[in-house]
């Protein structure tokens, strides 16, 4: 079994694609946050924030999915697509607590 730091398989160039695309959405998700845009009472109300956080959620989900394809099937060993499984699998923990224990 031979580890390597960059990803081999196509489906492991694409996790590690993902990781780095959710890491820009919330980024600028991030940075529209700080400039004053605020949410409204609905999910859609803010364009500016609605946006780029579902793409950094999808992103996320899809990287964690990727990554343990990659891993499971094509047997890639690569660094970076654990640790972009390890963002991915973060989200999706934090979504299903948010989803599971809501705050009333």
């Amino acid at each position: 079994m031979k580890i390597s730091i960059l990803p081999k398989t196509i489906l492991g160039k694409w996790s590690v694609g993902l990781a780095i695309s959710f890491i820009l959405f919330f980024a600028l998700l991030a940075i529209f946050a700080a400039t004053g845009q605020e949410g409204g009472n609905t999910f859609l109300s803010n364009l500016f924030l609605a946006i780029p956080g579902t793409l950094a959620v999808v992103s996320a989900v899809a990287t964690f999915f990727t990554g343990i394809v990659s891993v499971i099937f094509m047997k890639e060993r690569a660094v970076f697509v654990f640790v972009a499984m390890i963002i991915g699998l973060l989200v999706i923990v934090f979504i299903l607590g948010d989803l599971l224990f809501p705050e009333t």
